[in-house]
């Protein structure tokens, strides 16, 4: 077994794509492998033996049976053929998850000839999901797993069917460029969030703020609903609201006061705090090494933003 599955991986090592490729990919006929199933073979050796027989016994009949059934066999094989070909491969995307988090990779193929394929599989490792094809095209869903932080290149996806009899499996390798931003894993326990590290006394204005600092004249680019619209009929041009949110509202997460922390269980602190950050719906900056900061601001862009400067932190020295 282990000698087998070392020939098969360099068989597929031969395989194209040898390397990655841009997308779409379309597949073609000098792309398709395809090879007899299990239960092809048991059908070849059935057939070989009745027309051995037939041959033997010079029973016509049989042997006319035996060659209609070869005859619908190779059909079979071009058919198994023609449903990968043509197909095309339009793209392969899939969303940021936390490390060790199977990621959701979408395949988007197209079938070329506007003809729908039934019953395709692709596969990606031990995982696979079928995926059937109507004129306009399809959609297929396989986990990739994730080990850590940081960009992830997705290895060869395998698109294959045993379509329409079983006797044989066709199949053939993409191998997108694309790379996939994986999250750092949030720190499973650990302390609270820390306090706002404003005064409250001290404000600054804010379009989200809820207290109403002063009003002034319109300026383009304000937003309608901050317009103060009965100020602005008794002056007779428009007047604008600003409001005040005080600074102690907004949560700062500093990179440098995680103490003796090492560097990743501080990434995993901070990655767990912004999830919790954003549960509660408070306002927070990211603080990084280098005196960068992200924010303050709070939203799925937002924790975007943070968690993406994470996992693209280098690794500790």
């Amino acid at each position: 077994m282990p000698a087998f599955a070392g020939l098969r991986r360099r068989v597929e090592g031969w395989a194209r794509p040898r390397r990655p490729e841009a997308l779409p990919a379309r597949l073609d006929r000098k792309r398709i492998y395809i090879l007899p199933t299990g239960f092809g073979a048991f059908v070849t050796a059935l057939l070989a033996t009745m027309a051995i027989g037939a041959l033997n016994y010079n029973n016509n009949p049989a042997l006319l049976l035996c060659l209609l059934l070869v005859g619908a066999a190779l059909a079979s094989l071009l058919w198994t053929q023609l449903q990968l070909s043509g197909l095309e491969i339009r793209a392969v995307h899939g969303e940021p998850v936390a490390a060790g988090t199977p990621m959701p990779l979408h395949v988007h193929v197209e079938a070329a000839p506007g003809r729908a394929r039934r019953g395709l599989r692709v596969a990606l490792g031990d995982s696979a999901s079928i995926l059937s094809l109507d004129a306009t095209g399809g959609e297929s869903t396989v986990a990739l797993p994730t080990v850590r932080r940081g960009w992830l290149t997705p290895p060869r996806l395998r698109i294959s069917t045993t379509r329409p009899l079983g006797l044989a499996r066709a199949w053939s390798w993409v191998w997108p460029t694309a790379r996939f931003l994986v999250y750092p894993a949030p720190e499973v326990t650990g302390p609270p969030l820390p306090q706002g590290g404003g005064d409250e006394a001290q404000a600054r204005l804010n379009p989200a703020g809820e207290e109403l600092h002063h009003l002034r004249d319109w300026r383009p680019g304000d937003a309608p609903r901050t317009i103060a619209w009965k100020a602005s009929a008794r002056r007779d041009a428009l007047i604008v609201r600003e409001f005040e949110r005080p600074q102690g509202d907004d949560l700062t997460l500093d990179w440098q006061q995680l103490g003796t922390l090492d560097h990743e269980s501080k990434i995993r602190r901070l990655a767990r705090w912004v999830d919790e950050a954003e549960r509660q719906a408070v306002r927070y900056r990211l603080q990084l090494p280098g005196q960068r900061v992200i924010g303050p601001d709070r939203g799925a862009a937002h924790r975007h933003a943070c968690l993406r400067a994470l996992a693209l932190l280098p690794d500790a020295n």
